[in-house]
């Protein structure tokens, strides 16, 4: 049986075959963790929230009612330990369920169940030699009494004859230099394995110090382990959202990794011109490269070039800027040291390599700045080659530059060009915070704290500024195709403000806290996401009406950071209005819980085909009998397209997403047969062909002349011999229509007798 609990209070029982609810449970309170044991069906151990105290949990004993109706409510609740941790590994059930253990900080408590006895322990009353001791982990071993408990301090602790108060015992093991993420032990208990910070997974035998294994090398920190139901394979859950397979012999298997989780996305959300793949923050000093077809990464690109060490004080160097030109070709990176008042920073230039398929570095320009860079942007002009390919970054040293090519002198250098500053400017000595071209790159608008001005990109003359105050300009851009003539700027004290760059006048202006400000590269909508009594919502529109063209309240309760427009390969067909402004672009967003969400307009059906194809199985597997046929047929009517063969097609041949969903998903990730069954039947479903008005004459009046056909069967027979017999004789055959025959057999059936009288 398998069990869910959630933050709303409810406990569900699920059905396996059919993956539904078969009861919910309402226990009235928020639930943080859930705990099952073995032979005890008719209840459940949740922590919850300690009514009256903040920040104190409690482990409960939940009753679960037995009755007829689906929806229940769980009425016995008793309370089985006080203080506990609100974490999951927090909490550890003792052998065959006798006893349960709970850490938080510095205390240890254990609760026979049958013996309904508590024993205490802490360590802030213990001699222990330095070192922070709270505890951050708690296992139990499965056939002894052994309890296994990891600390901050990088140190582990197995405690014994914790049945009694005072003859204790523990012993303790030592390698980890920070804090023990989780343990696990194996099902027999001979082995415990251990991860944290290191990325390392350390495999101690018979708990002992001398006799470990390691498996190093693992990415990122490890937040949990588990093992197998066998002891097979054990499981590691990463903090960079991978999942890493790990056989019985402490040798790597796979690893299932989508979006890599950083620390934080400083990048944003960029998209790559030529794969267009979302390119944010990865892996420390990494850049990667995520395809949305495929939720797979392409590639990681390793910006800084150097070893992430992963311990708390270290000053390092992190990725913090990325820009592209507009084809593609060069990529503009930055990076910094986490220092706050004077960071190292480092302005790097990536040229794309065709041979390679990779970028290489091209130019490296120490401090750019001699503050904190904002912003960048490239500026693309086709019309004027190479010399129209320039870099501008912003900064809090109360500058923007321009970077341009130039041609390297250098004998020994490897590039034939090079990136130089070319121009200076700033404006009242105030912070730059934002910077953008017009769409035809005549234009750049750089914000100064309250003010946003114009330079004209050629002869960088200052044309003109605008300000809305008060408040700081937090978002700028330029509209696009039939709306390039407007500028739209948001403040940080909540309003949205649209110039018009012909008239230099405020056109119009909303009260709208707006954090993200993303335009459309393939229209001219603009998305604006804003932030009000924590929710998110959306709002498009285009900078000439003032009205919005689409407006998505509560689009999440997380707060939305980022968000990027992504080009469709081919243009969507959507009939309704309001979603007319996703058929060349979708749109994404990165809530500040780093979760990639998107506006979608398919239906359920046409969403599970993106499913199985990222749970396809894959090439590297063994191939089969029924592979191998399949495969042939796939070949030979590729080879008949391409021969020019026209190709049959069934009519009752569909191109079913459901149906694809089957063939193409593993059987064991794919969703219950009463969920499928309906869009499986209806793709089966023919639709009846229509007939035309001629058709269905035809046929009324010949059933109309159904009887009379059968009375001149034998004249006509007769007639139709003789025809045939004159036919032969020219040395042609020849077959009448059916029209042909009506009109022969109205003629036979004439009166001809007035033709005597003459």
């Amino acid at each position: 049986q398998l069990y869910s609990s959630s933050l709303d209070g409810t406990i569900k029982l699920w059905d396996f075959m059919d993956g539904i609810p078969i009861k919910t449970f309402t226990v009235g309170s928020k639930l943080l963790a859930l705990y099952t044991l073995a032979g005890a069906e008719d209840s459940v151990f949740v922590v919850i929230p300690k009514q009256g105290e903040r920040d104190t949990f409690q482990l409960v004993s939940v009753k679960l009612t037995k009755g007829t109706g689906q929806d229940l409510e769980a009425k016995e609740l008793s309370v089985v330990l006080d203080g506990v941790g609100a974490s999951v590994k927090h909490i550890a059930f003792g052998r065959e369920g006798t006893y349960v253990v709970s850490v938080k900080d510095v205390n240890l408590q254990v609760y026979f169940f049958k013996r309904k006895l508590l024993n205490r322990f802490s360590l802030s009353t213990m001699k222990t030699k330095g070192g922070d001791n709270h505890f951050s982990c708690v296992v139990c071993h499965p056939t002894e009494d052994c309890i296994a408990t990891g600390h901050a301090d990088g140190k582990i602790r197995l405690w014994r004859n914790f049945h009694h108060k005072k003859e204790y015992t523990y012993s303790t093991l030592h390698w980890h230099h920070d804090i023990v993420m989780d343990l696990a032990f194996s099902m027999e208990g001979t082995r415990l394995l251990s991860g944290g910070v290191e990325s390392v997974v350390v495999q101690w035998h018979n708990e002992s110090s001398c006799q470990k294994d390691f498996l190093p090398r693992l990415g990122s920190p490890i937040e949990y382990i588990s093992m197998s139901s066998d002891g097979a394979l054990c499981c590691t859950l990463h903090t960079d959202n991978r999942i890493t397979i790990i056989n019985s012999n402490l040798r790597f298997s796979r690893s299932i990794q989508g979006l890599i989780k950083s620390r934080d996305v400083k990048t944003g959300l960029v998209v790559d011109p030529r794969t267009k793949a979302l390119v944010l923050n990865g892996e420390p000093g990494h850049l990667q490269f995520y395809s949305l077809q495929s939720d797979q990464q392409l590639f990681s690109l390793d910006i800084v070039q150097r070893q992430y060490i992963h311990q708390a004080g270290l000053t390092q160097s992190d990725l913090v800027k990325v820009a592209f030109s507009a084809q593609g070709t060069w990529l503009a990176t930055v990076e910094e040291s986490e220092e706050v008042t004077d960071p190292e920073l480092q302005l790097k230039l990536w040229c794309y390599n065709e041979q390679t398929q990779s970028f290489e570095l091209n130019t490296r320009i120490n401090t750019p700045h001699d503050n904190h860079i904002t912003d960048m942007c490239f500026r693309d002009m086709d019309e004027l080659g190479d010399d129209g390919l320039l870099l501008v970054t912003a900064g809090r040293d109360c500058v923007f530059k321009v970077w341009v090519m130039v041609e390297d002198t250098d004998p020994e250098a490897q590039q034939s060009v090079s990136w130089s500053c070319d121009f200076v400017g700033s404006y009242h000595n105030y912070q730059a915070t934002n910077c953008c071209f017009s769409e035809d790159g005549s234009l750049l608008a750089v914000s100064f704290e309250e003010t946003v001005t114009l330079w004209d990109s050629l002869t960088w003359d200052l044309k003109c500024t605008f300000c809305h105050p008060p408040g700081n300009i937090r978002n700028i851009c330029f509209g696009r195709l039939t709306c390039s003539k407007y500028l739209i700027g948001a403040t940080d004290y909540g309003f949205l403000c649209c110039w018009n760059l012909l008239t230099c006048a405020l056109e119009w202006s909303a009260h709208l806290n707006v954090v993200v400000l993303q335009p459309d590269p393939l229209s001219e909508h603009i998305a604006a996401v804003s932030w009000l009594s924590k929710e998110s919502s959306l709002f498009v529109f285009k900078p000439n009406e003032p009205r919005p063209l689409y407006i998505q309240r509560n689009l999440c309760k997380e707060k939305i950071l980022l968000a990027a427009f992504v080009p469709r390969d081919e243009p969507e067909t959507i009939s309704s209005e309001k979603y007319r402004w996703l058929r060349k672009s979708q749109l994404f967003f990165l809530s500040d819980t780093q979760e990639l969400m998107t506006l979608s307009m398919r239906s359920l059906e046409e969403r599970l085909t993106p499913s199985s194809k990222q749970l396809a199985v894959e090439e590297s597997l063994p191939v089969t009998p029924f592979s191998l046929l399949l495969g042939k047929h796939r070949r030979q009517a590729q080879e008949d397209t391409d021969l020019g063969k026209p190709v049959v097609h069934n009519k009752q041949e569909q191109a079913s997403p459901a149906v694809k969903e089957l063939l193409h998903t593993p059987a064991h990730v794919l969703p219950s047969a009463s969920f499928l069954c309906t869009i499986f039947i209806n793709s089966l479903l023919i639709s009846k062909e229509k007939k035309s008005a001629e058709e269905v004459a035809d046929e009324v009046e010949m059933e109309s002349e159904k009887a009379e056909d059968d009375s001149d069967e034998e004249d006509v027979t007769a007639m139709e011999q003789e025809e045939t017999s004159h036919m032969e004789l020219l040395g042609e055959t020849c077959k009448l229509s059916k029209s042909q025959e009506k009109e022969l057999r109205k003629i036979r059936k004439m009166d001809y007798s007035w033709i005597s009288a003459f």
